[in-house]
This record gives C-alpha cells, structure tokens and sequence, in this order.
C-alpha cells in the first residue's frame, strides 16, 4: 500500500494561486494512479483531478479545467496540482488518492487516502 502526506494548503483572496503537494512513499509507487479530491462541509467528497504515474493522461472535474494543473515528480514521488484564479467555491479540505493502475474518478476507487491539507479561499 502507498502512503500519503500532502501539504501545501492555506489561505488566499479569490484570484489567488496555491500549489498542493502529495509525496508518496511505498512499494511499487510507479504503478498506482493518484487522485486530487476534496471535501467541503456538509458536502460529500468530490473530484478534483486525477493522472497515471506510467502515462501523461490526466483528467479534471469540469469545475476546475483551465484552472488547475495536476503534475507529478516521477524521480521524487510527489504529486503536485497547482491552483489557479480560485474561487471561493474550491474552499475545501484537499486530498491525495491512489490507487492500483487506471486513473478513475470515483473516490470509492481509492484505498490510500492522505490526511488532507486545508485550502480556504475568501472573496
């Protein structure tokens, strides 16, 4: 199983940028896709993004394509997603996933779960 940490969540004013890090450790990291959810109060857990550590194939929610950019370090294990022109409906607890092979969407897809990083966007 992979472990996950992420980090870089905070507060910023609407339009603001932030950059989100997962660093993954673990056996076999290579061969697992990671995930980008988060989770606002009272709202169920949704998805943000999503890609392979084999492929380049990446997939957004509707909500943040053209906004925000996921990425990763292959040589360090860390998954990044860099947040752009946030709004303050992206305010949420962010989390990392992964899960074996095939990128997916759907959070029950996922069985390593990070420990979510706060992002708080104000108008």
């Amino acid at each position: 199983q992979v472990q996950l940490v992420e980090s870089g969540g905070g507060s910023v004013q609407a339009g603001g940028s932030l950059r989100l890090s997962c660093k993954a450790s673990g056996r076999n990291v290579e061969r697992y896709a990671m995930g980008w959810f988060r989770q606002a109060p009272g709202k169920e857990r949704e998805f943000v993004a999503a890609m392979s550590w084999r492929t380049i194939n990446r997939e957004y929610a509707d909500s943040v394509k053209d906004r925000f950019t996921i990425s990763k370090d292959s040589a360090r294990n860390i998954l990044y997603m860099q947040m752009n022109n946030l709004i303050p409906e992206d305010t949420a607890v962010y989390f990392c996933a992964a899960r074996p092979y095939d990128v997916s969407s759907l959070a029950s897809d996922f069985g390593s779960w990070g420990q979510g990083t706060q992002v708080t966007v104000s108008s």
